[in-house]
């Protein structure tokens, strides 16, 4: 393992999205994305992706020089193009609109179309936190999960995120997917050769299994089995009904160069708490207090904040296998 300040790795890895047919300000948003969630643990939705996304640039499944476009339809809905680009830029284009006009009408929502894996999902929500909003983030993903009762994948793991603001605090920050973990983490237990647990996913034949690349190949199951598929459901008529995407069946997979644009959808809704009432704010505390004074009870997000505050003092650890491809590719 070798250990690398955040600094240090953003300008790597930024040279190696350049080196990918990808524009200097894309790679820095894909780069910032991928860092941070470095930052925060979360290495399934990191730099491991970075060879995955650089492939699709060269071969054109992400057009590294696509510019988002953006429209306000009605004072409330605000619509993104990503233009079969990386989604950060167009979530960086989306989250910089949504801001004022959430301020202005008390309720917006954001809807991204024609986009690609939007990484972790809680950071665009803690940036409408940040700047004083609740935040509430939907997205699909390439076919992971089989509607209940069914053998064959359709949908995504489709991650949901919600953030809420706090006075002199970290924001509160929920981050899951639909499936019992990430797919992401699937991935790095195949590209290592680790088996996972048991109860997380079926092969191809609708067998349990707990041979990582049997899962990749057959479905995950989601948590909270019915209820969770049903939520599954929702989330992509949000993601992709209301902006103009692909379903998970008919999205190609973020991990190789193969096929078409995945082409898919990410819906952001912000909240202006204080436009419903001037007390909103001050509730939400008595319900974080009350958390608090339980012996071994912790807010969402807790975690990962403090491996954050770590990150940026001492840099981070990445395998000696991920650096040296990140450095080839960065020539």
């Amino acid at each position: 393992m070798g250990r690398k300040t955040l600094a240090e790795l953003e300008t790597l890895a930024a040279r190696a999205f350049v080196r990918s047919k990808t524009s200097d300000a894309n790679a820095r948003s894909v780069v910032r994305a991928l860092v941070a969630a470095e930052a925060d643990g979360l290495s399934s939705h990191g730099l491991s992706r970075l060879a995955a996304y650089c492939d699709q640039a060269i071969a054109g499944k992400v057009d590294g020089f696509a510019t988002p476009k953006v429209a306000r339809q009605k004072p409330s809905v605000i619509a993104v193009d990503a233009a079969s680009g990386f989604a950060f830029p167009a979530l960086d284009a989306g989250l910089s609109a949504v801001v004022p006009a959430a301020r202005e009408t008390g309720l917006v929502a954001v809807a991204i179309g024609r986009s690609h894996h939007f990484g972790v999902a809680g950071h665009a929500v803690e940036r409408l936190a940040d700047a004083g909003l609740v935040g509430i983030a939907f997205g699909n993903s390439p076919a992971a999960i089989a509607p209940w009762g069914g053998a064959k994948p359709l949908f995504g793991t489709n991650p949901i995120a919600f953030a809420w603001p706090r006075t002199g605090r970290h924001s509160l920050v929920i981050d899951l997917s639909l499936s019992k973990v990430a797919r992401g983490r699937i991935m790095v237990a195949a590209q290592k050769g680790e088996a996972i647990p048991e109860g997380l996913a079926l092969d191809a034949e609708g067998r349990p299994t707990t041979d990582a690349k049997a899962a990749l190949a057959g479905t995950m199951i989601p948590m909270g089995d019915a209820k969770g598929a049903a939520l599954v459901l929702m989330v992509e008529l949000l993601a992709v009904a209301l902006t103009g995407s692909n379903f998970g069946w008919e999205a190609s997979s973020f991990f190789d160069a193969k096929g078409p644009p995945p082409h898919v959808g990410q819906l952001l809704v912000a909240f202006d708490p204080g436009a419903f009432t001037p007390h909103a704010k001050a509730r939400a505390e008595v319900a974080f207090r009350a958390i608090a004074g339980q012996a071994g009870a912790r807010l969402p997000g807790e975690r990962r904040f403090k491996l954050r505050a770590k990150a940026h003092a001492e840099g981070v650890e990445v395998p000696d296998a991920l650096l040296a491809e990140i450095e080839r590719r960065a020539g």
